[in-house]
């Protein structure tokens, strides 16, 4: 390593982009700008993450185990129980607060997902957003996953507005190249030669996979032969670039996986597309890390910056076995069809999807893996690892062997910078990382395994590495038994059966040894247990159900009846009332003689709803998971002060829309809405007086404003049963 000056950091997050994803792991889609910092420095091809994104995140930016750190499943759902609390310890400093103190400057750029539920308003609070971690500047998403067109922005600590329109060429990948090099401009013009930290985390490759038709071109026709083949295909490549070592083993395709030449012609087709533009995406993510490694060897950074590009987790499984067009629709456990996806295809990638492939895809994507995302297998928890730094280290196009996890990013930057793991912070001792720097790696490809020993937990599937042994359970989680139905595995923590693995002669985890090694089986599950003890893992819980019954309450709860007038930024919806048994909007509004515009509208087409007048008649619109349902009133509004409202309410039909003003009902229709009405939804929050991004429906086209006057929005949850006349009293009663 060189004595010379300190270096900066870009640490590239990729999400869901699995092992055999990248150009230089084997696979067929083109990433030369990810190649050429494979090709001028290192490849790790045993680096492991958690198998799922928030805790991967907080691991890396912690160099602790997720559950240590609070973040043991989805930073969203924050519990009681202290591993799933999404409560980072004063005891663990935060690798972008160790680097500013250090003198680095800290910037964020991409998606956070450390935030917990009710905490991702304009009211915050802010300690767990990113300039609450130590952070000097952010601009990205908050969630999960955001909509490349459309995206829920925020900048710092406040929501912003995209800087363009997607009909004007706006995609998200694109405008985090462009934060991520005027950042680092800025910096470097206002501090010359002080060394920063940039953690550029893309939203890219989670679904939607989101991409201009031109990206996708290239790829028609090329995975007409299907995932038995191209997985095939991507294993050969590995083996001839010692991505994989000799005598590594393909595993078998799962039996809930359909062979490629059992199907169709039209699914055939169908699933060709889904990877297409997938391929698609992907190569134009490539294409915006080239333009941000050109900008910094522009201006003489990119060899004296160390470079660090992998993924969270394995690629996703959660299109299901058809994929789908929307999603929401697996999380609302909506069925997919080959002719509602086929209806869809052309635009599969578009303005109006919210699309992700099958979960054969993700299979090949993870060659020569077992499973996925989710998982504690290598398919779920083994990415790519690329490390670059010219000046750091001589080594080039090599891959290094060695065991590592997320951990180790940790103390491998604060080793390269440099900068001691602080013992005392804000007069709080610190805890001893779980990590262990890799530095010693970069040179050396002898130089041991940092560590001998990790375990692994996600959704109640568990595993555990101890002295080159992996044991890891068939656990199947509740959350997804419907889904995957089919699985071989155990829904019963007593009955789970552990697999052994020598991971040092069998590379892909693909045979099973327990039964001749009982005695080590035993060891690692008593290993497994300590560590599970001692990171606070348990209670284990593998269903959504029983982590919402034990949620950590919120600070300020939205109240049953909550009053938005218009000027603000969108309303975050975790912070609207509680919707899902029916709800009532009402609007005090100014109409004029012709009214026209939206009142109020969340999300998108891809799931929302707006309220809103054209040509004088008013409608509602109710879109979850994509499911379109309209209710428009015959009568038109009369000019004046009035009390505009609809009101949702669930019947045994289905979900009743009633719409009117003031005392006078206008229209009632009853929707059979096929979904559960807690709706996701992927578009802005709470917007007033005008829509943002995408409509929900084509009756109109944002920003569609209102032309009369509001003053303020009433949003209940469900109808308190008074009438409109009490309700204009109590607005105006101060």
């Amino acid at each position: 390593m060189s004595p010379g000056r300190r270096p900066n950091v870009l640490v590239i997050l990729l999400d869901d982009t699995g092992f055999a994803q990248l150009g230089c792991f084997g696979s067929a889609i083109a990433t030369p700008n990810i190649d050429r910092l494979a090709e001028g420095g290192l490849r790790y091809n045993r680096f492991h993450v958690t198998a799922l994104c928030s805790p991967t995140r907080a691991s890396l930016l912690t160099g602790r185990n997720h559950h240590a750190v609070g973040v043991g499943f989805l930073a969203d759902i924050a519990t009681t129980h202290r591993g799933y609390s999404v409560q980072l310890p004063e005891s663990v400093t935060p690798l972008p607060r160790a680097l500013r103190d250090g003198g680095y400057s800290t910037m964020a750029v991409g998606k956070w997902h450390l935030t917990p539920r009710g905490e991702r308003s304009a009211a915050g609070p802010f300690d767990r957003w990113p300039l609450g971690w130590g952070f000097e500047r952010y601009y990205g998403f908050l969630h999960g996953d955001a909509n490349q067109w459309t995206p829920n922005l925020a900048c710092d600590n406040h929501f912003i507005d995209p800087p363009t329109r997607p009909e004007d060429g706006y995609h998200l990948s694109e405008d985090l190249a462009d934060e991520a090099m005027r950042q680092v401009l800025d910096q470097q013009q206002a501090a010359p030669g002080k060394p920063f930290f940039l953690y550029w985390a893309l939203g890219a490759t989670h679904a939607p996979h989101h991409v201009t038709p031109e990206w996708v071109e290239p790829y028609r026709g090329r995975f007409d032969a299907g995932w038995d083949r191209l997985r095939e295909e991507i294993f050969e490549r590995q083996l001839a670039m010692g991505v994989v070592p000799p005598g590594t083993v393909l595993t078998e395709r799962p039996p809930w996986v359909e062979p490629w030449e059992d199907l169709d012609e039209a699914s055939r087709r169908m699933h060709a597309r889904q990877h297409e533009v997938y391929a698609g995406f992907l190569s134009h993510t490539d294409a915006q890390i080239g333009r941000l490694l050109d900008r910094l060897a522009a201006i003489g950074q990119l060899r004296n910056t160390l470079v660090l590009l992998m993924s969270d987790n394995g690629a996703s499984a959660e299109g299901g076995r058809l994929g789908t067009i929307n999603e929401h629709r697996f999380s609302s456990r909506l069925p997919e069809t080959v002719e509602g996806n086929l209806a869809g295809l052309e635009d599969w990638g578009g303005f109006r999807s919210y699309n992700h492939y099958s979960w054969a895809w993700a299979w090949a994507g993870n060659t020569p893996l077992r499973l996925w995302k989710r998982y504690a297998w290598l398919g779920g928890a083994r990415t790519p690892l690329v490390v670059h730094w010219p000046e750091g280290f001589a080594a080039r196009g090599k891959v290094r062997p060695q065991f590592c996890h997320a951990v180790d990013i940790w103390p491998t930057v604060l080793e390269a910078c440099g900068v001691e793991p602080p013992g005392m912070r804000d007069g709080v001792a610190q805890d001893p990382p779980d990590g262990a720097s890799l530095v010693s790696t970069f040179d050396d490809p002898e130089a041991p395994d940092p560590r001998n020993l990790q375990y692994f937990e996600m959704l109640g599937s568990r595993s555990i590495f101890f002295d080159g042994w992996k044991a890891t359970t068939n656990h199947v989680s509740k959350g997804v038994a419907d889904e995957e139905e089919r699985m071989v595995g155990s829904r019963s923590f007593e009955e789970d059966h552990w697999s052994l693995a020598r991971l040092e002669e069998d590379f892909s985890e693909a045979h099973d040894v327990s039964a001749e090694h009982p005695e080590v089986v035993a060891h690692l599950v008593e290993l497994w247990d300590i560590e599970a003890q001692r990171n606070h893992v348990f209670p284990l819980v593998d269903d959504l159900t029983s982590r919402i019954t034990d949620l950590v309450p919120l600070a300020y709860p939205p109240l049953p009846r909550s009053v938005y007038r218009p000027g603000g930024s969108p309303v975050a919806d975790e912070a609207l009332p509680f919707l899902a048994g029916g709800f009532m909007i009402t609007v005090d509004a100014e109409v004029v003689e012709i009214a026209r515009g939206v009142l109020c509208a969340l999300g998108d087409w891809n799931g929302g709803f707006a309220l809103y007048a054209r040509g004088g008649r008013l409608s509602f619109a109710l879109c979850p998971a994509g499911e379109l349902a309209v209710t428009t009133t015959e009568q038109t509004l009369p000019a004046g002060a009035h009390l505009v409202w609809v009101r949702c309410l669930l019947e045994p039909g289905g979900l009743r829309f009633r719409l009117g003003y003031d005392e006078v009902e206008l229209a009632s229709e009853v929707h059979a809405i096929p979904v559960p009405f807690a709706f996701q939804h992927g578009g802005t929050g709470l917007s007033i007086g005008q829509d943002r991004g995408f409509p929900v429906c084509d009756d109109y086209e944002p920003p569609f404003p209102w032309n009369g006057r509001i003053l303020q929005v009433i949003v209940e949850a469900a109808s308190p049963g008074i009438t409109a006349g009490q309700l204009r009293a109590a607005l105006h009663s101060d």
